[in-house]
């Protein structure tokens, strides 16, 4: 009985909030997309430029999955 008290007394999200909250979220995801595809797309022989590209790669995935983000293929 407490646990049904506990729950009717917690305060309802406000669905203008949550849906803002969503609509960023999103936003965010489908930049860190497009970040992480341009970086796939670059060429270079350079060693250096290779392991910028590697690190770059790897925190936009970081924060991808951060966000609930999973590889599609």
């Amino acid at each position: 009985m407490e646990e049904q008290q506990s729950q009717a007394a917690a305060p309802s999200p406000d669905p203008a909030k949550t849906s803002a909250e969503t609509a960023e979220r999103k936003r965010q995801r489908q930049a860190l997309e497009l970040q992480r595809e341009r970086v796939l797309s670059e060429r270079t022989s350079s060693p250096h430029r290779r392991s910028a590209l590697e690190l770059a790669l790897a925190d936009i995935e970081e924060k991808l999955s951060e966000l609930g983000w999973t590889i599609h293929m």
